[in-house]
């Protein structure tokens, strides 16, 4: 099972978090932070082994790149591609995950979803996204690699998607998070599980589930080893 964290968003707890996964989904400064922030943490990823990631997003500052911005399967595709190509030149990546509502876009759009596995394709990785839905399905029309993701920190509906970050109880506490995350490794379905780097409390709750798992005799690493 592999442990990863979106990071590089300038939340505040990267480092405590960096000190808990085995794989960061490394912001690329558009969606939030900052070139200086992206560029910082590739290289302490680097430092400490941590694994990285793209992890691109929609150019929507203001709202964190949670807003959906409606554009073309090709303008998406110059996007993610803009962005993945400037963290590769910091630092090796191992995949791309998008970030934010360009995540749930590629979920559910096919097209956008395969405009996400050509940079990815470009790039000789692979996609992170939850299974059964697009993103998975346009990296296996790729021939790139597919890793299914589950989340510990944010209540998951029956077909596996997240429930709306405005409902109640869709954010996790630190023990949910913990019992959720060690399910979620146990049911098989999963390669991967993300914390939030930005929800507060992020730290405890990466710290958590990472004993969780050990507890459990789950033992983590990189998520293309």
């Amino acid at each position: 099972m592999n442990l990863n964290a979106d990071i590089g968003e300038g939340a505040g707890e990267d480092e405590a978090i960096l000190a808990c996964v085995d794989s960061a989904n490394v912001a690329c400064g558009v969606h939030a932070g900052s070139a200086t922030i992206t560029i910082a943490t590739a290289w302490r990823c680097r430092k400490l082994g941590v694994e990285v990631g793209a992890h691109p997003g929609y150019d929507d500052r203001a709202g964190f790149g949670r807003h959906e911005r409606s554009l073309s399967a090709d303008e998406i595709e110059a996007l993610i591609a803009f962005q993945v190509a400037g963290l590769a030149a910091i630092a090796p990546i191992a995949y791309v995950k998008p970030h934010g509502a360009l995540y749930h876009r590629c979920q559910r759009d096919a097209a956008a979803a395969d405009a996400l596995a050509r940079v990815a394709k470009a790039h000789g990785v692979g996609l992170v996204g939850q299974p059964e839905f697009e993103i998975r399905a346009a990296a296996e029309r790729a021939g790139i690699p597919a890793y299914r993701e589950g989340f510990a920190d944010r209540l998951m509906l029956p077909d596996g998607s997240l429930a709306p970050r405005s409902e109640s109880g869709a954010l996790l506490n630190p023990p949910r998070a913990a019992q959720q995350a060690v399910a979620l490794a146990k049911s098989g379905r999963y390669d991967t599980i993300c914390v939030h780097g930005d929800t507060k409390g992020a730290a405890q709750v990466a710290a958590t589930v990472r004993q969780a798992l050990r507890d459990a005799g789950i033992e983590t690493t990189q998520l293309t080893r």
